[in-house]
């Protein structure tokens, strides 16, 4: 069967380009493994933090401002609450980079930001307990996504728009030559005049049918929620925060809806195989321990662990994006290595994906994420 389009890879990105692909009339197919949302992708575990003010540099601050107008899209589309404003609280000591990026990048872009000492941030969320020398920078206007319901929206309107959504079906084989690109699964052979490929820990080996060989490494990532004090860590009273400390960087969640205080670790991880059986949350040793020991420093009192999950990063080796044309094949387009900070981007990054299929360039600037520093 011939498509205009098919995306192999219907996770964060995919489903969303599969969506702007659609409305823009191209008749599209999108493939996936297992049956997005899933657990074996970077979206899994509910929740996801946006922030504006980017740590990890000024060059992600256009595309998550668009990212933010196309959440609300989504939302206004759909009816669905996605976002939740808890505000974000970065944390750490003042002359970092992390911390000295988020307030360039403030400045550089006008966006709000308070920047509060110790005692400040101690005073004003009594769950907190900060050291003298780290600071906080308070985003008001950022916030939480809820992540799975997110790809759910973006499905509901791509199968509104006309979209073919294939599930639990492996790609096998993926050949182009010239303007035709064949895809093949287990038992089927489809065509179309382009192609994206946003598969997540699968990229890697499924760009290597097309010649590509990207630097991309999968890494099983843990996060989990605690009890704790409802009139403390409420998503109505606490932010969502990201701390970077000696002993790493840490990122968590108020507790929403009751669900309790979510925590995870950005930094470390194992590598693995995304084709074998990824070990489950408390079957590694270190899997709750580490969690618990950051909020006994930082966020101290009782909080029993409640339940954990796994995720995957894919990771490039400087942990900045790739989205780019295939450097041989003008109409395949490639998102990949999103390097556990994508999720937020995503709804951009299909927008941007659709475009570079259509005509060649995204409105917004892509050079950061070339495939070309490789």
């Amino acid at each position: 069967m011939h498509y205009d389009v098919i995306v192999v890879g219907a996770g964060s990105m995919g489903m969303a380009a599969g969506y702007f692909l659609a409305k823009s009339g191209k008749r599209t197919l999108l493939i996936d493994s297992f049956n997005p949302p899933h657990n074996r992708g970077s979206h899994h575990g509910e929740t996801r933090i946006i922030r504006y003010a980017y740590a990890e540099g000024e060059e992600y601050v256009p595309l998550v401002l668009r990212a933010q107008e196309l959440w609300h899209d989504l939302e206004k589309a759909t009816g669905r609450q996605l976002f939740l404003q808890t505000g974000v609280l970065s944390v750490g000591e003042e002359k970092t980079d992390f911390i000295q990026n988020i307030i360039s990048s403030s400045k550089t872009y006008s966006l709000p930001l308070d920047v509060i000492d110790a005692n400040e941030v101690n005073k004003r969320w009594a769950g907190i307990s900060l050291p003298e020398d780290y600071i906080g920078c308070f985003e008001p206007t950022s916030g939480v996504l809820k992540s799975e319901e997110c790809i759910e929206a973006y499905r509901e309107l791509a199968v509104q728009q006309g979209a073919t959504i294939l599930t639990n079906s492996r790609v096998k084989e993926i050949s182009v030559h010239g303007n035709s690109v064949t895809v093949r699964t287990d038992n089927q052979t489809f065509t179309s005049n382009s192609l994206v490929v946003s598969a997540g820990a699968w990229a890697r080996s499924l760009l290597s049918m097309l010649g590509l060989k990207l630097p991309l490494s999968p890494v099983r990532k843990t996060f989990a929620w605690f009890d704790a004090e409802e009139d403390l860590y409420h998503h109505e009273d606490f932010p969502a925060f990201v701390f970077e400390t000696a002993q790493g960087l840490y990122y968590g969640f108020p507790s929403i809806g009751g669900s309790g205080l979510k925590v995870g670790r950005h930094d470390g991880g194992n590598r693995i195989n995304p084709d074998e059986s990824i070990p489950g949350f408390g079957e590694l040793e270190e899997d709750a321990g580490d969690l618990s020991q950051f909020l006994q420093h930082f966020m101290p009192g009782n909080k029993p662990l409640k339940y954990g999950k796994t995720c995957i990063y894919t990771l490039t080796p400087d942990e900045n994006f790739v989205i780019d044309l295939h450097p041989e094949y003008s109409n395949v387009a490639i998102a990949a290595g999103f390097s556990g900070h994508g999720f937020k981007f995503s709804s951009a990054v299909g927008q941007a994906l659709s475009q570079l299929i259509i005509s060649g360039k995204s409105e917004i600037d892509l050079s950061p994420f070339s495939i070309g520093r490789f």
